[in-house]
């Protein structure tokens, strides 16, 4: 029978700790296990994060009350004493699997919660692995992500041009993208957010962010589709942000005809009174008498009416933001098809001269 010192012997042998970055890069696709209270996991958490919480936020807080008030003994115990009933429960909810047992955990502090759990997994046949410094550790890493310098390219064009759907087909042609609305989970525009899913908070927009990055080549360059500070809800980083408004943009030109087709796929399909409460968000900049114009083409179910409407207004910002970029930094491609692989090509192959002129940014 195996001995108390040899089980922990064997289960500190299972346990490896990781540095921010090297923690993300091993847990890309495997995983992660936040265990702090759920109404911190709620605040911001790591890309594909799983909370197992150890406590609950009451319990989190008692805990807390009596290290400042009794001190650290008397919470470890009374931390023990909550945990003691779950560890049962933990071990089942976080799913170990036979083929591939690597877990990667974290908490705040990449203290006590995080540790006691890679003890307890680590006596049940995992290899856990601990995130030093816990989640405050990864923020830091995070926000010094947006400061690194990046080769970007910028995607821009009018509303309805196909730029989501040519950024990824770019992708397709071995190109590098950061697609900020898939990580905003939300398209931008006032009408952005009606094919949103749950919102995420600002902190988790943050870490995808920071984790697609990660993952780039910094040494190549990044395609990026044009936007403003602010998609929805979410704020682009003003480190980032600040590169992107210095970085080369190339246009999509596209006949009004064409966009419009693209708009009625992306949006036609949505309610008539979510796509009429978005249009009254933005009354104050439309005006009155267009913005019931616009209200009554969707009430009837003429969104080709509708659109007509709106295109001036939208393309009256988008040339309003252009004009803050320099000549010598467009260039501007012609498309004259709706299809986004054919495009891609197109920009691809007229930016080459753009491309090369990049300058090379060394290795991190």
């Amino acid at each position: 029978m195996m001995s108390s010192s040899d089980a922990g012997e064997r289960s500190e042998t299972r346990v490896h700790r990781l540095e921010a970055e090297a923690f993300i890069r091993a847990a890309r696709g495997k995983r992660i296990l936040d265990v702090r209270t759920p109404g911190e996991f709620a605040k911001g958490h790591l890309p594909g994060a799983s909370n197992l919480p150890l406590f609950s936020d009451a319990e989190r807080a008692e805990i807390g009350t009596l290290y400042k008030q009794v001190g650290r003994e008397q919470a470890i115990l009374r931390g023990l004493e909550i945990v003691g009933p779950k560890m049962e429960q933990l071990v089942r909810a976080a799913h170990i699997d036979v083929s591939d047992p690597a877990v990667y955990v974290h908490c705040w502090r990449g203290g006590m919660r995080s540790e006691s759990l890679a003890w307890l997994l680590g006596l049940s046949g995992s290899r856990a692995h601990v995130l030093i410094g816990g989640y405050k550790a990864f923020r830091n890493f995070a926000l010094s992500k947006f400061s690194q310098p990046f080769r970007l390219i910028i995607l821009g064009g009018r509303t309805g041009s196909g730029k989501t759907g040519i950024l990824h087909a770019l992708q397709r042609l071995g190109e590098q993208i950061i697609d900020l609305e898939e990580l905003a989970m939300h398209k931008g525009s006032v009408f952005g957010g009606l094919h949103s899913g749950q919102p995420i908070t600002q902190q988790t927009f943050e870490n995808a962010l920071a984790v697609a990055l990660e993952e780039l080549d910094p040494s190549r360059p990044v395609w990026v589709e044009d936007e403003s500070q602010r998609i929805g809800r979410m704020r682009i980083p003003d480190d980032f942000w600040r590169q992107m408004a210095h970085a080369p943009a190339v246009i999509v030109e596209m006949p009004v005809v064409l966009r419009k087709q693209i708009i009625l796929t992306d949006y036609g399909d949505i309610d008539r009174d979510q796509l009429s409460e978005a249009v009254q968000r933005i009354e104050k900049h439309l005006g009155g008498l267009r913005t019931r114009q616009v209200i009554e083409a969707i009430a009837c179910g003429n969104l080709d009416k509708a659109c007509d409407l709106l295109i001036p207004y939208y393309d009256k910002r988008y040339d309003y933001a252009l004009q803050r970029r320099h000549e010598q930094d467009i260039l501007s491609v012609r498309c004259e098809t709706c299809d986004a692989e054919d495009n891609a090509a197109k920009i691809l192959q007229a930016a080459q001269t753009l491309l090369n002129s990049m300058p090379t940014l060394p290795l991190s």
